[in-house]
């Protein structure tokens, strides 16, 4: 057995140099014909570059970082909304929010504040004031009260005059639901007015009494109707 793997050893070493020999010769002959100038053969080529496919776990995580993206972009201008501050309701959106018109109160206030547990308020108007209704009521620079729905009490601030007397309007309501009437309280009398002259914002003059030729100042509230017709007058007019 161990002369054979030599035998066959020795046969395949001779037959090895006889090949290389037969190379080496046609490789110098070649030499000769063409000169020196050969390019080397490189012994070790490099191997080609491995590109390795992306594996399933790298997909589904460029998937999700992508979902990720569109939906903060879908919610980025909700989020900006949410941070940026809001303006508050504007005093006449308060009224309007109470079942109340919005031109009880003149285009002058220049600041309010309301209370969200009982619904009082407190409002400042930019100086006092004058808007001829259906009667020339004055506006004190500071008006307080309480809001309800439909109604607003413990009013103070706001005066109407009737003749040549001014009154202190307490309590100011509506009809729930709403009617053309709105209701003005003047002590125990109850004085029914056009709702419609109160949609609108009217602008506020300091010099509307003059222009009504009313008396510049203004009388106490203490002073009352003196007779009988008078009174009377003020409940029906």
């Amino acid at each position: 057995m161990l002369v054979d793997y030599t035998c066959n050893n020795q046969i395949i070493t001779d037959h090895s140099t006889f090949n290389n020999r037969q190379i080496r010769s046609k490789y110098g002959a070649f030499r000769e014909s063409t000169g020196d100038n050969l390019i080397p053969f490189p012994l070790n080529p490099s191997p080609a570059p491995h590109h390795t496919t992306p594996t399933s776990d790298s997909s589904t995580t460029m998937a999700a970082k992508t979902l990720l993206l569109l939906l903060l972009l879908t919610l980025l201008p909700t989020l900006i909304s949410a941070a940026l501050p809001h303006d508050p309701p504007t005093v006449y959106q308060i009224l309007e929010k109470y079942g109340l018109p919005s031109g009880l109160l003149p285009d002058s206030v220049k600041s309010y504040s309301l209370s969200p547990d009982d619904g009082s308020f407190v409002v400042e108007l930019q100086q006092p004031c004058y808007i001829q209704f259906d009667y020339l009521v004055y506006y004190d620079t500071k008006i307080t009260g309480k809001l309800n729905v439909g109604s607003i009490t413990d009013l103070d601030g706001i005066q109407v005059k009737r003749l040549l007397f001014w009154f202190n309007v307490d309590e100011i309501r509506v009809d729930l639901p709403s009617s053309d009437n709105i209701y003005f309280t003047v002590g125990i009398l109850n004085k029914k007015l056009d709702i419609d002259q109160f949609e609108t914002i009217h602008a506020c003059t300091d010099n509307a009494l003059s222009a009504c030729a009313q008396s510049s100042s203004k009388p106490s509230i203490t002073q009352l109707p003196v007779t009988f017709n008078e009174v009377e007058m003020l409940i029906t007019e």
